[in-house]
């Protein structure tokens, strides 16, 4: 394969709600898009960090210049028969997994595209319907956050993932289980914690959570391994993991007992597949994450979970949950809030919404 266009796009869509974690509130998702053209055909990818390096060291402003200054021209007009090939040419820079993840899922929307093979089948997947849970920010009080989970566990959600932070934690925590005593719950700490608030982490160890997602800073999985060793409740490393190093780390110090992959923050779906791998080597089953990305990277995250291993209900969404008009045409395959479909073709997105939502863009040829 030989990509000989690229379109880069650095899009900001509007949140109906801010979404507000442990490292602050965002208003607006910064997204990039990349269209990329081959021998006739076109595909697009979607890799997304925020706004500001929060989440990761890297940011939508360096993602954009890395792909359209650096990343792109390195591999513009090159042969790539496999996504491999590609990384072992990116590999010559450092870290900025995201930003190589927007290339090297190009390489695969490119090839399910030019071979007329939905996505889920080039990769392996071996599911025609993935599960997700729900999940619920930072909100003003612990009444507005019980309204707003009231409805998804009507909805009979597989599973509650809540956002926490020092001052919002325990009392939340406490709340919620005693209000949806039957639900499933997991707790999201984005790395705001360390072994210093142990006792906390002693005092909901007998609420029944699934597990605590990434209590510490994501280089510290030797403070995770402790806490591990320490805690009946399972813990689950997100931005920890952010290369097939560090997952092979992790597992070799039993730092975690769940892993969740986000392709963008692995750097593809190659890596997603060698660590999901892995993994399951090791016993330790996995989940799909998000970024609130567009229904481009939702449906790129679908095709992702329907392979073995996937087996922890995944943060998959429809469009109404987070934006009024998605950039990309909203997912329709559902069968219901909480069950999804593999899409036969990834959505593109809307030309109006792309014009309307985008900050900056590059082309190269």
């Amino acid at each position: 394969m030989k990509i000989e266009e690229l379109h880069i796009y650095h899009v900001a869509m509007p949140l109906i709600d801010p979404w507000i974690t442990s490292y602050g509130a965002d208003y607006e998702i910064h997204s990039i898009l990349i269209n990329g053209v081959c021998d006739g055909y076109e595909a697009w990818s979607e890799t997304c960090a925020l706004e500001l390096p929060t989440y990761s060291y890297e940011s939508a402003n360096s993602i954009y210049y890395n792909i359209s200054e650096v990343f792109g021209k390195k591999i513009i007009h090159n042969e790539y028969e496999t996504p491999e090939n590609l990384n072992n040419d990116l590999g010559l820079y450092k870290g900025n997994p995201f930003a190589k993840a927007g290339l090297e899922i190009l390489w695969w929307t490119l090839a399910s595209e030019i071979n007329n093979i939905p996505l889920h089948k080039l990769l392996g997947g071996t599911r025609n319907q993935v599960k997700a849970g729900a999940d619920f920010g930072v909100e003003k009080d612990i009444d507005t956050l019980l309204q707003k989970i009231q409805p998804a566990v009507d909805n009979d959600t597989p599973r509650v993932k809540l956002k926490i932070k020092k001052g919002w934690d325990k009392q939340v925590l406490e709340a919620v289980s005693s209000t949806f005593p039957k639900t499933l719950f997991h707790v999201d700490c984005n790395g705001g914690y360390s072994l210093e608030d142990i006792e906390f982490f002693k005092s909901i160890d007998k609420i029944g959570l699934a597990f605590i997602e990434q209590p510490f800073e994501p280089e510290d999985l030797i403070d995770h391994a402790k806490l591990s060793k320490i805690l009946e409740t399972p813990i689950c490393l997100d931005e920890s993991i952010n290369s097939i190093n560090k997952a092979k780390q992790a597992l070799e110090i039993e730092a975690c007992k769940y892993i969740n992959i986000k392709p963008g923050r692995v750097g593809g779906i190659t890596n997603s597949l060698k660590i999901n791998s892995l993994a399951e080597e090791n016993g330790i089953p996995t989940w799909i994450g998000g970024m609130l990305e567009s229904a481009l990277g939702v449906s790129i995250c679908i095709a992702l979970a329907t392979l073995n291993n996937f087996t922890y209900p995944g943060d998959l969404f429809p469009s109404s949950r987070f934006y009024k008009n998605d950039l990309c045409e909203p997912i329709n395959n559902f069968k219901s809030p909480y069950i999804f479909e593999p899409s036969k073709k990834l959505p593109k997105p809307n030309k109006e919404f792309l014009k309307k939502y985008t900050i900056k863009e590059a082309h190269l040829k």
